[in-house]
């Protein structure tokens, strides 16, 4: 203790005394200042910065964003799609987009991911990352700014959302009369070989940290997805999600052939009430499919949660009005109806249009797509049953289309991101109105061929292999009760 004592003083009458070591620094010479910068660095000074570390607030809005989007599924879209439906067949409903949102969950960590997001072909990614090999909580998840980033198992769950619900809206198609084995078998078929290339052709590329010259920039640009080199833009998924679901369900709702009864019987909404709050939840949750495809939280993300609101809004005026006019009253299930019209059209110009444009685009969807579950499919002839062409497919191609035309400057748009310039927004390095909406056509018959092809044949094979339909008599007492031996409604 008397050591401890004395060494203390001993201390202090050095930093008193200016003792060498204690001493306030001199001020340097000219000469000490040239020589020190001469001096060779240090090892401390040679080595790299240190990586990024991500803002604990974008990780909180990520998290919040990718909850949004498991709400948006189940149960939004499960009761969204339960409520059409008639009882006998709600429960059905509700497993399949359940099961599915499952199945594809567990799909997507062992090998979706890996192929959708990592360095491939222009068509797919590898296996390198195989059951997240190498995916760690110290990994970083690029976003759309240099610098930023978030953890790569963030991204790797956010995403897992839209690989899961991607799939859950093609079961609005052939509700009520598909096999519950086969609607599970094609679900992996679809998932693999038509949601995985187009999120790949899409939306892979090595982040903006890669990009540093025009050199760099091409070699990123040589190893991204095949529609991302050509410039395609899509902000959260019209192509990849809607427009792919869409056609996915037309297809299947051609092969499966219509429902028994349908055209001769009523087959009304069963509960419009669960359907209105389906639609709320979607809505609400939609938000996080959105705003969160953002990656972090900034203005940017800002401007896709009010486009989302503001287009959704300008859609059920739209496409309540359209109904007005052609049948002389407004509906419940067409205000909802137009809703998901809008929030399908304003994917993936959210992040890209100014709110004028989103307001265009919000109108145009709930007027188009009113017609698409009308007009159009009467055209086709198909029993799309709870109309996912109509109001997915639909509103994806018009939503996809307008991208092209509002993101320009000119018209209130963020135009796009220079990662050599590290600018976004500047009016000459958008490509014009007439070229983007080409660039936005290819992305869209991308989107149809890929889907229709390969949604066809894993019906065949699957008719094939287990059958497609239950039985007339089993489609008659319902899918409920066959299916799954339950009720959702005991009197």
């Amino acid at each position: 203790m008397l050591k401890k004592l004395l060494l203390s003083l001993v201390l202090a009458a050095g930093i008193g005394l200016g003792t060498p070591g204690f001493a306030e620094d001199a001020p340097a010479t000219p000469e000490a200042v040239a020589a020190e910068a001469a001096a060779p660095a240090t090892d401390a000074e040679a080595a790299p910065a240190a990586a990024p570390v991500p803002d604990k607030g974008d990780i909180a809005f990520m998290y919040t964003a990718t909850a949004l989007v498991i709400l948006m599924t189940i149960p939004g879209l499960a009761l969204f799609y339960g409520g059409l439906v008639r009882s006998k067949n709600m429960l059905s409903v509700l497993m399949q987009v359940m099961m599915t949102f499952s199945l594809i969950t567990v799909l997507w960590v062992i090998y979706g991911y890996s192929l959708t997001f990592t360095a491939g072909s222009p068509f797919f990614g590898s296996l390198d990352k195989l059951l997240l090999a190498g995916v760690t909580p110290e990994s970083p998840g690029a976003t759309f700014s240099k610098g930023v980033y978030i953890p790569e198992l963030m991204f790797v769950a956010f995403q897992c959302t839209f690989a899961a619900i991607t799939p859950a809206l093609i079961v609005g198609s052939f509700a009520e009369r598909m096999k519950f084995g086969a609607v599970l078998a094609f679900m992996v078929l679809w998932f693999t070989f038509a949601y995985i290339p187009m999120a790949h052709m899409v939306w892979y590329w090595d982040g903006p940290d890669a990009i540093t010259d025009a050199a760099s920039l091409e070699t990123v640009t040589a190893a991204a997805g095949w529609l991302w080199q050509k410039g395609a833009l899509d902000f959260a998924g019209g192509t990849v999600v809607h427009i792919n679901a869409g056609v996915a369900g037309l297809v299947a709702a051609i092969v499966l052939g219509k429902r028994i009864g349908f055209g001769k019987e009523a087959m009304p909404p069963h509960n419009l009430v669960m359907t209105m709050i389906g639609a709320s939840l979607l809505w609400v949750g939609w938000f996080g499919f959105n705003v969160g495809s953002n990656l972090e939280a900034n203005g940017v993300a800002a401007l896709a949660f009010v486009n989302t609101f503001a287009a959704t809004a300008a859609a059920v005026l739209a496409w309540s009005f359209v109904e007005y006019v052609a049948r002389g009253k407004v509906s419940m299930l067409g205000a909802v109806s137009g809703a998901v019209a809008g929030l399908v059209a304003i994917t993936p110009a959210c992040g890209f249009v100014g709110v004028g444009g989103a307001l265009v685009i919000g109108l145009a969807a709930g007027a188009v797509c009113y017609w698409g579950v009308t007009g159009l499919k009467r055209l086709i002839g198909a029993d799309d049953a709870l109309d996912v062409f109509g109001v997915h497919g639909v509103g994806g191609i018009v939503g996809a289309l307008l991208t092209g035309v509002f993101a320009s400057p000119s018209l209130g748009g963020t135009g796009i991101c220079n990662y050599v310039t590290n600018k976004c927004g500047d009016a000459a390095d958008f490509p014009g109105i007439a070229a983007q909406v080409v660039i936005q056509g290819e992305a869209v018959l991308t989107s149809v061929i890929v889907s229709g092809v390969v949604s066809f044949i894993a019906l065949k094979l699957i008719g094939l292999v287990m059958g497609l339909r239950v039985k007339e008599e089993e489609e008659r007492e319902g899918l409920d009760t066959v299916s799954h031996g339950e009720t959702a409604y005991h009197v």
